[in-house]
């Protein structure tokens, strides 16, 4: 058995060798015949991979330390529709490729709210960035050449999802307030969720 999985670890199998180990001891054991074998490598394969990718994606998107929306307080902020809040969290304003502004006091949840779209659009499957605005202007503007800036862009214009937060915190100069136009309107980025203070 330890050559056979020795030889699935080298064609490139995500399972661990303990996993696979306890998979063919399981199909030994029961007599699996060779078809619920590979049914269950596959199915062993493709949510190793799943959940790689899944920690890839979020580790890129920077979403950081975030509360789940089952502990916001939605009786906090005494204006909130919570329906509409709800609404934006099924994504679907992604696929129409509409912009959403949560707007409001320092301290409601917008970050929280817009850490949790995230979340959702990660585990459907799509690509993310979080950032705050300052942040992604800092990095662009330090870029030393057109073409430097154009390719760290990408960074924010070649994803599914767009959140800029605290927009409107930190006032910005006409180049940043440029940079900030292409950031957010940029073709290639399906949705943005600017968040902005007051």
């Amino acid at each position: 058995m330890s050559d056979v999985i020795d030889e699935l670890r080298a064609i490139g199998f995500c399972a661990s060798r303990e996993q696979l180990e306890a998979l063919l001891s399981h199909a030994t054991a029961n007599r699996l015949s060779h078809v619920q074998v590979v049914e269950l490598l596959v199915e062993m394969e493709r949510r190793q991979r799943e959940a790689r990718n899944l920690a890839t994606r979020t580790k890129m998107a920077t979403v950081g330390a975030h509360t789940t929306m089952d502990r916001f307080d939605w009786s906090h902020p005494r204006k909130i529709d919570r329906a509409l809040c709800e609404n934006v969290l099924g994504l679907g304003f992604v696929e129409r490729r509409e912009n959403v502004l949560f707007r409001g006091p320092s301290g409601v949840g917008k970050t929280m709210l817009a850490q949790n779209v995230c979340l959702a659009a990660l585990g459907a499957g799509m690509t993310v960035c979080f950032t705050p605005v300052v942040s992604a202007l800092a990095d662009l503007l330090k870029q030393e050449s057109l073409p430097a800036v154009e390719r760290r862009m990408k960074r924010y214009t070649n994803v599914d999802l767009l959140v800029c937060d605290e927009l409107g915190y930190v006032p910005v100069d006409k180049r940043a307030v440029d940079l900030f136009f292409q950031i957010t309107f940029m073709p290639s980025t399906r949705a943005r969720l600017p968040l902005r203070n007051g």
